[in-house]
């Protein structure tokens, strides 16, 4: 069976809404099912399947997945949001930017895109609308905004590309933070010319910020501390020898646990099994989907796809600038279309070998790949932040994306940044 009748009939089931882990499954087995003589037979596709989602790294997935979860329902990204209001609210943009700093903090608590848009979006996106702010505005801000949690480490896309090629967590986390950081300092630029452009209801906005002031900073500041020492613990967990990803992701779920139940009391003992539900609701597909694109990548493999595309590409690119923008414009584009972990777990394989063959280093490569990947959390049709974003306000997706475009055209201008100056991904790194 040609490779090129395999990715026809997957792009046919994902047409015809048959879900990507049984697409995935599907096409896997369809080579070994046609050719007898395919090394990859049923028996290697499930042994493959079970092989693929048994890592000891993996299991950090499921712990940052709970995590975020418990600091939704447990209040902590309010926490955070009065924390920098207090100190960013009277200034112009300053509540725009409030939210863009409280969804690069939560993502470096949750590691999830989506988790981020849920449990900053349903807090903030009121707000803003109660100051007089767009609410389409403040849809696509948060939707944009929170793309930052798979890059501020702890990042779950980062976990399975060091998967698919063996490279270190804990240097792909490392090499997330600056580029996370410019993304954020690029949106909250945006959201300045925005405000100055439509103006700001400055009246509404200070008496709302001044109740946080009279609170106090002692006050607010006390409230929030906790929340704001969640990243650090992980980070700092990892960085410093105490624990390795896995063991930070069981840390953080304990540390989330203790804070929510016992210092801010937003959850009671009889919620965990609630909280516990919903992880495995939001996990399984996760894990079914990382199964058979772990199957699938094998059988791509004994196909000799990589090696092939790989030749084709360093044969008709030879210039390392435009093979850049050319993997750039694909990733982009698979971003719209399938899910992050599918995608890197498939296409990892097939374009870390050429990369590298131009001298790019692997980790600078990850950062590129997710970025990508990052923006298509917020371009339709598969965009997984505004239909969660669409859910909570009920504004259409399409005029989302429309509100959206501007920050993703600065997603972009950092993407490039990212790509053409290896040491935005690799100063931490020394490299």
């Amino acid at each position: 069976m040609s490779v090129l009748s395999v990715f026809i009939i997957f792009i046919l089931c994902l047409l015809i809404a048959i879900p990507i882990s049984i697409s995935l499954g599907i096409v896997a087995v369809l080579p070994g099912a046609f050719d007898p003589s395919f090394t990859a037979s049923g028996s290697y596709v499930i042994r493959s399947m079970l092989g693929g989602i048994d890592s000891f790294p993996l299991l950090a997935v499921p712990m940052f997945v709970l995590a975020g979860i418990i600091m939704a329902q447990g209040k902590i990204s309010k926490k955070l949001f009065d924390v920098f209001a207090f100190f960013l609210g009277k200034r112009t943009a300053g509540i725009p930017c409030a939210v863009v700093i409280t969804c690069l903090f939560f993502g470096a608590i949750s590691g999830s895109g989506p988790a981020t848009v849920a449990a900053v979006g349903s807090m903030t996106i009121p707000f803003l609308s109660e100051l007089g702010y767009d609410k389409k505005f403040s849809t696509a801000l948060v939707a944009v905004a929170s793309g930052l949690g798979v890059i501020i480490p702890p990042s779950i896309p980062f976990i399975m590309f060091a998967m698919a090629s063996g490279e270190s967590v804990s240097d792909l986390f490392l090499a997330g933070i600056v580029p996370g950081l410019l993304i954020g300092i690029l949106l909250m630029i945006y959201s300045f010319v925005y405000c100055r452009i439509k103006g700001e209801d400055k009246e509404k906005i200070n008496k709302k910020v001044g109740e946080l002031h009279e609170r106090g900073f002692l006050k607010v500041f006390g409230d929030g501390f906790f929340a704001l020492l969640s990243p650090v613990i992980i980070l700092g967990c990892i960085y410093s020898g105490i624990a390795s990803p896995t063991e930070a992701a069981v840390i953080s779920v304990f540390y989330a646990l203790i804070i929510s139940i016992f210092v801010y009391k937003t959850l009671k003992i009889r919620d965990i099994w609630k909280l516990l539900k919903e992880s495995l609701h939001t996990y399984a597909p996760i894990l079914f989907i990382l199964a058979a694109s772990t199957a699938f990548s094998r059988v791509l493999t004994l196909m000799q796809v990589p090696q092939t595309i790989s030749e084709w590409i360093l044969g008709h690119f030879t210039n390392s600038i435009i093979l850049l923008l050319v993997i750039n414009i694909f990733l982009l584009i698979v971003g719209m279309v399938m899910d992050t972990t599918p995608a890197i777990l498939i296409l990892t394989p097939i374009l870390l070998p050429i990369v590298t063959a131009t001298g790019m280093n692997p980790v600078h490569f990850a950062v590129m790949m997710v970025v990508n990947l990052a923006i298509g959390f917020v371009t339709p049709p598969i965009g997984v932040n505004l239909f969660v974003a669409s859910s909570l306000t009920e504004v259409p997706i399409m005029e989302i994306s429309k509100k959206a475009m501007p920050m993703i055209i600065m997603f972009l201008i950092a993407l490039l940044i990212i790509t053409f100056v290896p040491g935005v991904s690799l100063c931490l790194l020394g490299k």
